[in-house]
């Protein structure tokens, strides 16, 4: 099996996966998601810098700002370094939702873990995450991109 094989095989797994997980689990609608967890993650932005990390239209994310906003999960202020811009922060609410979302999704992969998996896959599984953060290691030097991207995986 090739490195080209064993990439596409992963990919297609961890798409599955993220899929399945999302499907019997998720709490929140992923674009509000996706935005919550920016901002807790990289703490309050602009909406232009949350579009652009989420590499969405300025408008669509505007958007989910606003339903946001109006469920009391995030609040807008004054940027202080652009009298144009509101800096979009997240709420105690919008904290608990985003903790309620990935608690789910935590104890859909757990009972998966338990009912499915043996005792030698469990001990196997434990060794994934680190695995996985190195291959994602953005302070690696990026090799050459051929058609299907540097990371040498499929695109989305």
């Amino acid at each position: 099996m090739t490195d080209e094989d064993i990439a596409e095989r992963l990919r297609q797994s961890i798409g599955r996966f993220v899929r399945m997980a999302r499907a019997q689990a998720d709490t929140l609608p992923q674009t509000h998601a996706a935005a919550l967890g920016a901002l807790d993650r990289e703490g309050a932005q602009t909406i232009a810098q949350l579009a652009a990390g989420r590499a969405v239209k300025h408008q669509s994310m505007s958007r989910t700002v606003g339903e946001l906003v109006s469920l009391g999960l995030v609040s807008r202020s004054a940027s202080p370094s652009d009298g144009r811009a509101f800096l979009i922060a997240l709420t105690p609410a919008g904290v608990e939702a985003l903790e309620a979302d990935r608690g789910a999704r935590r104890q859909w992969v757990a009972e998966a873990i338990t009912t499915r998996l043996s005792a030698d896959e469990r001990r196997m599984l434990l060794a994934v995450p680190e695995i996985l953060d190195r291959l994602s290691d953005s302070s690696r030097p990026k090799r050459p991109s051929g058609p299907s991207g540097p990371s040498g995986l499929p695109g989305p």
